[in-house]
């Protein structure tokens, strides 16, 4: 093990925000770290790297290995450096060993006799030394780094104090990834990434990453990718599940739901026995009343399962709109977008029509959220965008420009719909998590997370039926990424979106426009449809700068491998369709056969309880053994209904 976590505890003030966290990493390792936002992961971070103290348990690193931390507000760069400077020193003490082994051959020409021989061992330790520390590979990883990351020739020269957040965060990670630490541990990784870049990022490097790497990350689909381990911190508690973050989410709900059952059936089981109890004791014989005490001390011994947590807070809304538009939603014509003299992009055609959901994909920079604003309006550019009949746009923008700062959250969403009561408000509020004195919170003071919230649910009540959507996902946790997801696939309008959240476009889009500076190509699917046609070629090059084509499936590719592979895809999906049929039929039986036990032994059970059953204790005893055998019958139902679920 390379790390590992024994009953850490964190807390601030009189909440504990970590309580006995337990978790181990191997060496070589790759582990995700999920949770809500506040959820103490990034604290935990901190606990391992000693930047904070924790307070109790113990956090234990293999001696000598080295630890790399990319935080989110962390710069770890000197601000007068270039960021090809910056990337260079990586290797600053490689290259001093380089010299040193080239200085030391010089040398050697001038020697001779037991001189000569002591030189030439340290020369023999030096050059070991600087090919066990790769120090030849050095130049093709800095190049590697370099193109994997995105940087152009104008930003390796630009001073680190000029630049942005993301190119900061790009050069930080850079650096880091050059340093090659045994345990590397990445905070939110991804942000500011295009996807060109994360994929290089997952493909090439974490996975051929030779030593440990801990991540926390809100992207579903690069956790899918990187990681075969997954700890959740949830209520301060930690839990490991031993796959990707997919296989975590199946399983956690899977378990949830299994001991949700387990916990109502036991909990029905202690109120039937302590029911019989009762009954026993009532007919107040020495007999009865034994069994009673039997019974009492056997429940008494029961290990009581407790009631499983509520899920995190989560926003809860539907979007559905107000009116109906025509079948004709969006046109774009030849569009181009030039600022001052440079072509952002040009040739840009597409359609969309009722009911789509459209990712628009691209390279970071070339001008995705642009042609949002010009949709919306308040931008120039040249060609043609069209709208349809009856179609009424909603943006959310992902700066949140469209919120007033100086307004609380109430007085904003008061102002904005100037016909809803307080009431109504404040309701509407609380199903996006705002709830008590939230509502007056300054807009100006929100998170990221809270500004996007509140966006959404003056979307919700806008009377719009076509939403743009810019980074929607950004600084929402996956629980609120979930619940936007399912409300777009419930959406009966039409949506247009801009991410680099790949698990949220597999999860939602039905087409893809991929966005270059020649002009546009339309893909049908969601974004592994898109990679899959991509790699296939099935995107044909007329579609750049022309009318829309469908080029994500072809129909017509005369390969007998893409015939056989449907013929296939056909034949099991009939065989998954006739197994699901015949559980579906399995579970039924199996319940129908439940609630008939259960009615029979609620009818013994109503009896005991009747007058006639005082008048004839014979009979008591006789329906007694009846009830005990339907039981056992009931027992048997429910573990197989558990085994088939």
């Amino acid at each position: 093990m390379i790390l590992t976590c024994t009953n850490v505890k964190k807390s601030f003030g009189a909440q504990d925000l970590l309580s006995d966290v337990c978790f181990n990493l191997e060496e070589g390792g790759k582990c995700g770290i999920v949770g809500v936002n506040g959820a103490g992961k990034t604290t935990l971070f901190k606990i391992i790297t000693g930047e904070e103290e924790a307070d109790g348990g113990e956090v234990a690193i293999k001696s000598g290995a080295r630890i790399g931390y990319l935080s989110q507000a962390m710069s770890f760069m000197n601000p007068e450096n270039t960021v090809y400077e910056e990337l260079k020193n990586v290797f600053s003490d490689l290259d001093m060993l380089e010299a040193n082994i080239r200085e030391t051959e010089v040398n050697m020409a001038s020697l001779e006799g037991e001189q000569l021989e002591k030189t030439l061992s340290k020369y023999n330790t030096l050059v070991t030394q600087f090919e066990a520390r790769n120090g030849y590979e050095r130049e093709s990883r800095l190049k590697g780094v370099i193109k994997g990351l995105s940087f152009d020739a104008e930003e390796l020269e630009l001073p680190v104090k000029l630049l942005s957040g993301g190119r900061k965060t790009r050069a930080s990670l850079g650096k880091l990834l050059l340093s090659a630490p045994d345990l590397l541990l990445l905070d939110e990784p991804t942000n500011h990434l295009d996807i060109s870049s994360v994929s290089w990022f997952e493909d090439t490097f974490i996975k051929n990453y030779p030593g440990a790497v801990l991540i926390i990350s809100h992207d579903r689909y690069f956790l899918d990718k990187t990681v075969k381990k997954i700890v959740e911190i949830e209520y301060a508690k930690a839990k490991t599940y031993n796959g990707n973050y997919t296989f975590y989410a199946l399983k956690k709900e899977a378990d949830r739901a299994v001991l949700l059952h387990q916990y109502a059936s036991q909990q029905k089981e202690i109120e039937r026995q302590e029911g019989i109890i009762k009954q026993l004791k009532s007919f107040n014989r020495e007999k009865f009343v034994k069994r009673a005490e039997s019974r009492e001390k056997l429940l008494a011994k029961v290990e009581r399962i407790d009631k499983p947590a509520n899920d995190p807070q989560k926003m809860r809304f539907v979007l559905e709109p107000a009116i109906e538009s025509g079948n004709d939603v969006l046109s774009s014509r030849d569009v181009s977008k030039n600022f001052d003299d440079t072509v952002i992009f040009e040739n840009v055609n597409f359609e969309i029509k009722k009911g789509d959901i459209v990712a628009l994909i691209g390279e970071n920079g070339i001008g995705k959220s642009t042609i949002l604003k010009m949709i919306y309006g308040g931008l120039g550019y040249s060609g043609r965008i069209s709208l349809g009949t009856n179609v009424n746009v909603g943006f959310y923008d992902q700066e949140h420009v469209l919120l007033d700062s100086s307004k609380t959250i109430f007085q904003e969403m008061a102002d904005s719909f100037p016909r809803l009561a307080n009431v109504r408000i404040r309701t509407i509020l609380a199903s996006f998590m705002f709830k008590g004195d939230d509502v007056f919170k300054s807009i100006g003071n929100l998170s990221g997370g809270e500004k996007g919230r509140v966006a959404l649910a003056k979307l919700m009540l806008g009377n719009v039926n076509f939403i743009l959507l810019d980074e929607p996902t950004n600084h929402l946790d996956m629980f609120s990424k979930e619940v936007l997801e399912q409300a777009l696939r419930s959406y009966t309008g039409t949506v247009l979106y801009v991410s680099h959240d790949r698990y949220f476009i597999n999860n939602t889009a039905e087409k893809v426009i991929e966005l270059t500076e020649n002009g546009s190509r339309l893909y049908l699917g969601n974004y592994d449809n898109y990679l899959e046609a991509k790699a296939n070629g099935a995107a044909e090059p007329g579609s750049v700068g022309r009318s829309p084509v469908q080029s994500g499936i072809s129909l017509s590719t005369g390969s007998s491998d893409r015939i056989d592979n449907t013929k296939l895809d056909y034949k099991s999906r009939k065989e998954a369709e006739a197994a699901a049929r015949k559980q579906e039929a399995r579970i039924k039986r199996i319940e129908e056969g439940i609630q008939k036990l259960e009615t029979d032994i609620q009818m013994i059970d109503n009896w005991l309880l009747s007058p006639e059953a005082a008048k004839d204790p014979e009979k008591v005893m006789q329906e007694y053994e009846k009830k005990a055998a339907l039981e056992e019958q009931l027992g048997k139902l429910y573990d197989e209904w558990e085994e088939v679920q």
